[in-house]
């Protein structure tokens, strides 16, 4: 299989945490984008703290976090009630959050379907998302860099791809 060039997302429709309907380019914004699956009951979790120190850092400067909750792994609360009370509450988290999604298989949502052909900076593979907090940062241009769950959001390679996908 070949590697993909570059994603074009902005059409793809998404839904908020809020239940209102939306397209990706509407919550990217012309930014660097963060995709990031997130599970609340997750002992990577964690994370949710440097992804929105990351949100306040780079904010400013074109780029936002986007999150996808995901029950697939069976670490995610019921409601996007619960999940928006537990993110504001435990983390602070002001960054845009989409509605429960799966993130594999034949039902996948479409912005997983085309991302999860990028593979990851770690090992090279393509394919399914292995765990929550897996990261893929993309440029207003299109340029995919894929993380895996353990890489945390604040290391120096997700720091360097970043900041080669702010905008100009």
């Amino acid at each position: 299989m070949t590697t993909p060039e570059t994603v074009n997302l902005e059409n793809l429709p998404v839904t908020t945490l809020q239940g209102e309907e939306t397209t990706f380019g509407e919550l990217a914004g012309g930014k660097a984008v963060m995709v990031v699956n997130v599970a609340s009951r997750c002992g990577l979790s964690p994370q949710y703290g440097t992804l929105e120190t990351l949100q306040k850092t780079y904010g400013e400067r074109g780029f936002t976090v986007i999150g996808f909750p995901s029950n697939q792994f069976m670490q995610e609360l019921g409601t996007e009630e619960k999940i928006e009370e537990y993110c504001s509450t435990t983390w602070g988290v002001t960054f845009p959050m989409s509605s429960k999604v799966k993130v594999n298989g034949k039902n996948a949502d479409p912005i997983y379907q085309e991302l999860t052909r990028f593979p990851k900076q770690e090992n090279g593979k393509d394919g399914r998302i292995t765990w929550n907090f897996e990261k893929f940062v993309i440029s207003p241009d299109g340029n995919v860099t894929r993380f895996s769950p353990t890489t945390k959001p604040d290391e120096p390679q997700v720091i360097a791809a970043i900041e080669s996908a702010l905008p100009a």
